[in-house]
């Protein structure tokens, strides 16, 4: 699901994802969603059970504690929001490069 809203000059999109690999939202998984999140101008946030992160805080990932299953948001606002809304998703629905 997938979602929009124009803020001004930045828009913000979001998308509900499960976390698939065995091993959950650990070190390397929030290394590897850190480091791709960063090449993005914009603002990237995850909210899990009504807890919201920076996604582009190693620290704040691992404090999710995201075990296999959770259900996250990613929620992109700004410039390349749609760019990197697609490749965050695609990196957690592909397991992170895990499994």
């Amino acid at each position: 699901m997938s979602s929009a809203a124009s803020t001004g000059d930045k828009s913000t999109l979001h998308r509900d994802v499960t976390v698939q690999n065995r091993q959950g939202i650990h070190a390397r998984p929030s290394a590897s969603f850190v480091k791709l999140a960063s090449q993005f101008q914009c603002d990237v946030f995850i909210e899990k059970d009504g807890e919201t992160i920076n996604g582009k805080s190693i620290m704040g990932l691992l404090m999710l504690a995201a075990g296999p299953g959770s259900r996250l948001r990613i929620v992109c606002t700004g410039p390349d929001c749609q760019t990197a809304l697609s490749e965050l998703c695609a990196l957690v629905d592909a397991k992170f490069g895990e499994d």
